[in-house]
């Protein structure tokens, strides 16, 4: 087993009875720089690697544990309204139509050649795809000359070549091939949190999918810009609400690297500052965040940033990566009464526990808007190569 620890926390949370319980130090760079706390636990106080060997009763072998003591990384909390504009690698099929013939008979070429939705069009005629109309522009010139198009299909880990021939509609005088396409996604979230000295940032906490197929897009380029909260329409249960914003010219800006299940990374154009933390703040890893009380930043009008408060009913197991890391519920008085607590445009919010940067707003319970996920701030961080990932985890 793998994991990370602060310089100067002990190397396993929590005490070990010392007449129970033995650490062995197996090696590691901090080694010379180790201190015994109460119980039988280490303290590193330099960075580097660690092997150690858990024993019962001193001589018993039970865990056997690597330990990454990493420094304290600092960022700024986001909070900020973002719109996120994405294009996906290819375009993704989302559903398919019928063609009526000259003859009037109705058929979907492509989908008699065994494209389904969720597949992505990588190439057409070995060209690669970059929009939903190249793809159309080439397909009619197919069909004018009478030739079946090639196209380059992905579909999960697998791509396939299949031939479709084209057929001219009687109803548009187009040619078809009975595809439903889309190239790009748009949206308003929050960003979560950017590191001044490499100007990285993180945003959403979770994947952004294709809305028809829920299937992950892959990335092309993609950027953030400044977005506008011009109301909110409040959740309800089994009805969640939504931001509703407007992109916004000027201001924040960056670029998309990554499209993750723990969001959306990249580099911001210009330096960002928060009026409500100016100075960087601690990022917490998993073991650090715990039950109780903490605050969640996000936009309920314009750009301006508040501080509203929350409870952490719950931290998942540390083994559980899917991107559910805690669940959270909303007690602020005022973001209920403009809100009803979690609705779309919040994802990402950062999530701050006694001064520390702890997670990010990801999803509501549709149920009770009171209540949602968050992602852990460390896993964030994983991605967004400011932390060192254990060696069980991969990350996308």
């Amino acid at each position: 087993m793998t994991t990370n620890v602060a310089v100067g926390d002990p190397l396993i949370p929590g005490r070990l009875p010392a007449n129970i319980f033995k650490v062995e130090i197996l090696s590691g760079g901090p080694v010379e720089r180790l201190t015994s706390v109460q119980g039988a636990v280490p303290v590193a106080t330099v960075p580097g690697r660690v092997d150690m060997q858990i024993k019962l009763l001193g001589f018993i072998p039970l865990n056997r544990l690597v330990v990454n003591v990493v420094p304290a990384v600092k960022v700024i909390p986001g909070g900020h309204s973002i719109g996120v504009l994405l294009h996906a690698q290819g375009v993704m099929v989302v559903g398919h139509a019928m063609v009526t013939d000259m003859k009037g008979q109705r058929q979907s070429p492509a989908l008699q050649a065994g494209i389904l939705n969720g597949d992505v069009i990588l190439k057409v005629n070995g060209n690669r795809v970059r929009s939903e109309e190249q793809l159309r522009r080439e397909i009619s010139r197919c069909g004018k000359m009478g030739r079946a198009v090639t196209l380059e299909v992905k579909r999960g880990q697998r791509v396939f070549t299949t031939r479709v021939k084209p057929i001219f509609c009687s109803e548009t005088r187009t040619y078809h091939i009975g595809l439903y396409v889309r190239d790009s996604a748009a949206g308003v979230g929050t960003l979560t949190f950017y590191e001044p000295r490499t100007r990285k940032y993180g945003a959403l906490g979770h994947v952004i999918s294709d809305i028809e197929t829920n299937r992950k897009i892959d990335l092309y380029d993609g950027k953030i810009v400044e977005a506008l909260v011009q109301g909110i329409r409040p959740g309800r249960r089994g009805q969640p609400g939504e931001k509703i914003g407007l992109f916004n010219g000027s201001g924040l800006t960056g670029n998309i690297e990554k499209n993750t299940s723990y969001g959306i990374f990249g580099h911001l154009q210009e330096p960002l500052s928060n009026p409500l933390y100016p100075q960087p703040v601690p990022v917490a890893l998993v073991y650090q965040v715990k039950k109780g009380p903490a605050e969640m930043l996000t936009v309920l009008k314009g750009n301006r940033i508040g501080r509203f408060s929350v409870e952490i009913l719950q931290v998942m197991p540390q083994n559980r990566w899917e991107g559910k890391g805690m669940i959270i519920k909303v007690n602020d008085p005022e973001l209920l009464r403009q809100a009803g607590g979690i609705v779309q445009g919040m994802s990402g919010s950062p999530i701050l526990q006694d001064g520390k940067f702890v997670g990010a707003v990801t999803h509501v319970f549709v149920n009770d808007p009171t209540r949602g996920y968050g992602v852990l701030a460390e896993w964030m961080l994983w991605e967004a190569n400011l932390m060192p990932v254990p060696k069980e985890k991969k990350v996308a």
